[in-house]
Order: structure tokens, then sequence, then C-alpha cells
């Protein structure tokens, strides 16, 4: 290996000290799913789903890693056909010399992680853990032995979500405005419960699928829970039962500014190795939904 040259193998390593696999939860699927850990990467990709779109341009770009903060398969698969879009992906990306990586739920309780970032992107503050490395639904455990012998973990587990400060208070509309010019846009766009002259100061956030953080959001004292995947009953019982609005966006967009961090620390970690990688992040949308009709 010439120095200076980085592996798969390395990558791993160096991600692994900022998200060990072993705080993931347990139905989870973390960890290299394509790929063989000796190949050599120049190049690495990041993206919040791996979808066949994001890995032919993964492959396209001559990146010899894909990133992902969701998993391929969360469940077991007897095959991997291109009849199916994951068979899609494993075969473009093997065809193509690319392995993949994913770090989900062991991104979202790592500091920093997927919240912390979302956090940074709204402009907060004084961030906190929002539910502690030791309560539910955040479960953190010793991590797993990394691939290869690291440096001491830099990151800690600190659980899900965070709640901080923004510098001012300001109305909850301009509030929904300011996320809204913080995320990628979305067909879905951003909505919120409660009304636009409601004051917000003190902020909680959970990256993803925070819904069951109002109650935890209240108790921190928080106007606010910017989360994703809002149910309509499960809101209906968030707002009756705590004095919390809730502002609602795309799961996809909610992680998506994880994604530079993420890039960022893993240019730095192994540079400290004495290796080098270029990366970019995907912006494709990767959210579902593509279309909005405005009611009347």
């Amino acid at each position: 290996m010439n120095a200076g040259l980085a592996t798969v193998r390395d990558c791993i390593a160096v991600l692994e000290e900022s998200y060990p696999p072993g705080w993931a939860q347990s139905w989870d699927a973390v960890g290299l799913a394509v790929g063989d850990p000796d190949a050599a990467v120049t190049a690495v990709h990041l993206a919040v789903d791996p979808t066949p779109e994001v890995a032919a341009e993964a492959v396209a770009g001559g990146a010899g890693l894909l990133i992902t903060h969701h998993p391929l398969f969360l469940r077991g698969v007897h095959g991997v056909a291109e009849t199916t879009p994951g068979g899609r992906v494993v075969a473009n990306l093997v065809r193509g010399g690319a392995a993949l990586y994913t770090a989900h739920t062991n991104a979202d309780v790592a500091d920093p992680g997927v919240s912390d970032a979302l956090a940074a992107a709204l402009g907060l503050r004084d961030l906190r853990a929002l539910a502690g490395a030791d309560s539910e639904p955040a479960v953190c455990v010793a991590p797993v032995a990394p691939v290869a012998p690291v440096a001491p973990v830099a990151t800690v587990c600190r659980g899900l979500g965070r709640v901080g400060e923004l510098s001012a208070p300001e109305p909850l509309g301009e509030f929904c405005a300011r996320v809204a010019r913080a995320l990628p846009s979305t067909a879905g766009g951003v909505r919120a419960t409660g009304p636009a002259d409601r004051l917000v100061r003190r902020v909680a956030v959970c990256g993803g699928s925070g819904g069951e953080l109002a109650g935890a959001a209240a108790a921190a004292g928080a106007d606010v829970l910017v989360t994703a995947d809002g149910r309509h009953h499960h809101v209906l019982d968030a707002v009756g039962a705590f004095p919390v609005a809730i502002v609602d966006v795309a799961h996809w967009a909610s992680e998506w500014p994880w994604l530079a961090v993420a890039a960022a620390r893993l240019r730095r970690d192994l540079r400290a190795r004495g290796r080098t990688v270029s990366t970019s992040v995907s912006a494709i949308v990767t959210d579902p939904w593509r279309l909005h009709a405005p009611s009347r």
C-alpha cells in the first residue's frame, strides 16, 4: 500500500471511532454491507439513502466507498437480483468497484451526531442531550472492537436529540422560515402546530423520526420540537399533553446536514493517520414525496 493511499478498512476504522457499531440499536444493520475492506479508496461519497440513483451517482463520480445513514437492508433477504431496488444498488456498486458502509442509529446517538448537525444548521447554541444515553429510547452500550487499532474515541454517546437556545426569541412563523432556509427543499416543506406568533427561544431537535420525544422536550423546557414523520394521532396526542409546538420536516432533510459533518471528520481523522481521500455529498433528494398541491 502506497503511503497516503487509503483503503475501505482505513475509512471504516475512523468512522467507527466516531460512530461505534455497538451504539446502534439491536434491530439496526450498520457497518460494511458491500465491498472489499482492503480495496483502495481515493474518493468517498455520502448520502442519506442507498437508492439506485445514489449508487449510480457514487460510481459515476469515481467513489470507492459510499457512506449512507440508512441501511440498504433492514430485514433478511434471500437474493440481490437486479429486479429489486436493493439488488440494483448492490450490482451497480460491485460493477463500479465501490463499497457501501452504513452508520445509522449509532450516528444518531453520537455527540457530535445527526441531531447536533441539525441543531447547528438551525443556529442553536448551548446544546445538551434530550434523551440521555442511559434512558429510553436511546440505548448505548460499550463500543465493539474496531476494524483496526485506533486512537482514543473522540465521540461520546449522548443519546437521542438535542436541546439548545436561539440567540433571541422569535415568533414560530419566523422560526419555521428559519428551518425552511436551513434545510434542503422538499415537496412537503415545513409545517407546525401552534399559532404563528407564539414565541420560540428554547428548541429541541431530533433528526429523523423523533415524535416520541415530545415529553422529553417539554421536560427540558423547550418551546418547540423539530423532527420528522409526524403522524396525525401521535401529534394530536403530543400537543394535547405537552406545551410544545411540533415543527415537522421531511425525514431525509432533517438528516442531510450530518453528511457534511461526517465527511469532514472522515477527512480529518484519515489525515491524522497519513491517509487522504476526497469527499462529496449527494444532493439527490431521496425524500419519496415529490409533489405538493396546496389545499384551498
